[in-house]
Parts: C-alpha cells; structure tokens; sequence
C-alpha cells in the first residue's frame, strides 16, 4: 500500500505523542487555571460569512507559501480586513508552524484562534489550551471512534471549541455521534493533497440545521467564496489565497463581502 501524505504527518505525530511522558492530570490542572478562552463557535454564526484567515507558512504539496512572515502582523491584516477568526499552523516539521506563532498572532488582535494541526493524543488537546488557542482541530480520517470521542470530552473540559474536520457522509455521522457543533468540510483530499472544489456543496445539506458549517481548502477568492456560502456554509477557512496575496487585508474583505 502507497504511504500518504497524511501516513507520514500522522506517524511522525503519533510516534511524538508515544515518547510524552508528561503527567496528563497535572497538565488537565494547568488547562483549569488558564483564563476563559475566546468563543471561536459564537464569532462564526455573525451575519454574513465569516472567514477564519489562515497563518500559514508552507505546505507539504506547495511548498514554501510565506516562509518569513512575522505571524503578528498578519493576524493585524486579517482582522483588519474583516476575518472573524484566525487559524494558525504549529506543526513545525510539515507547515513550518510553532506555538510561538500561534501566541504572536493571538497577542496581537482580538479575535479567536484555531489550533490548526493533527491532534493525536489527549496531551495535544491539553497543549491546544495551554499555548492560548481557544479552538483544536479534530479530523475524523485521523481519529478512531473513541478517540474523536475522548478528545472532544477534553476538549469541552478545558474550555475550547471544537472543530470536526470531516470528507464525506460516514465521517459526519461519527462527528455527530460525539455531539459536534462545528462541521467542516474539507475540500483537501488528505490522501492525495487533491481539492474537489464540490465537495463541500455536496455536504452541506447533510449537516443538520443550527450546527456551524465550515468550508475548508480550495476557497480560491470571492467567486469559490460565494458559492460555499450560497451552498450554506457559515464560514470558510482560507489559507494559501490570503497568506500569499499582495494585499492580505484587502483579500479577506473581499471574502468577508461577499453575498448570497
């Protein structure tokens, strides 16, 4: 059988998780103690379409997309520009990520902020929290029934949101299975790295009323933008197009502006 992109990231995450050998009850103590998170959940349901803008400086099939940024000051852009939430990348060995990332552009505005990496253990839920994140990303190709469970339990506990990252009908009702209030559906397929730009219309009237709905990847501009939005989708998660755009501001306000 052909190793994927996703075997690759998800081995070298799991063999890491394997060799933590920090006390999990002293770390859920340390979770309690952190101040209220932002709710990444309630910015999503403003009118309109939100965009979660993306601090992202490569990426296992492009490459290096902006290598060099200062994450502070893209978060300033982003939200200058109208985004309702950050996402940011902490894997360092496959996106280039860090926590330190993670922190700058959360110091720097106002707005809620995704972990966006492969969680893969309880201590990386924990971990979520503790760096300041106020959301984690679970995907549902990456977990088991019990752990999509357990790391949503977690999750609640300590006070952050979760976003279930899903592909196709059978990972949505294990998603709903668990109780997920926010749904995204990913474009990005996490075999090949492939998008199908349809992807996410197909689903979205399969994801039941009142949840949040989350297009992710492929969001090329306003156009694609318009289109999940009319399919039903609350928001979109864009990384690549706003990152890499001469005017990151300027990007986000034209997804932000668009209309059904």
């Amino acid at each position: 059988m052909t190793t994927t992109y996703l075997d690759k990231i998800l081995a070298a995450h799991r063999e890491a998780a394997k060799v933590d050998e920090r006390d999990g009850a002293e770390l859920l103590e340390r979770c309690l103690q952190m101040p209220a998170a932002r709710d990444f959940a309630r910015a999503l349901r403003e009118p309109g379409l939100s965009v979660i803008a993306e601090v992202k400086r490569r990426s296992p099939s492009k490459g290096n997309l902006a290598a060099d940024l200062d994450p502070a000051e893209v978060a300033v852009a982003y939200a200058t520009g109208g985004a309702a939430c950050l996402s940011v990348l902490t894997d360092a060995d496959h996106f280039g990520g860090s926590s330190a990332d993670l922190q700058a552009a959360r110091k720097a505005v106002a707005l809620p902020v995704i972990r966006k990496d492969f969680t893969v253990a309880l201590h990386d839920v924990y971990d979520a929290r503790l760096m300041g994140a106020d959301a984690v990303l679970l995907i549902a190709a990456a977990l088991d029934d019990d752990e999509l469970a357990e790391f949503s339990a977690a999750a609640s506990t300590v006070g952050l949101t979760a976003l279930f990252e899903i592909h196709d009908e059978a990972e949505l009702q294990r998603a709903l299975a668990v109780d997920a209030q926010v749904i995204g559906v990913n474009q990005r397929d996490l075999v090949t790295f492939d998008v199908d730009q349809d992807r996410a219309v197909r689903m979205a009237p399969q994801i039941p009323a009142g949840l949040v709905r989350v297009a992710e990847s492929g969001v090329r501009g306003p156009e694609d933008a318009s289109v999940l939005y009319r399919a039903g989708f609350d928001a979109v998660l864009v990384g690549e197009s706003v990152v890499t755009a001469g005017e990151r501001s300027a990007a986000v306000r034209a997804l932000c502006s668009v209309t059904r």
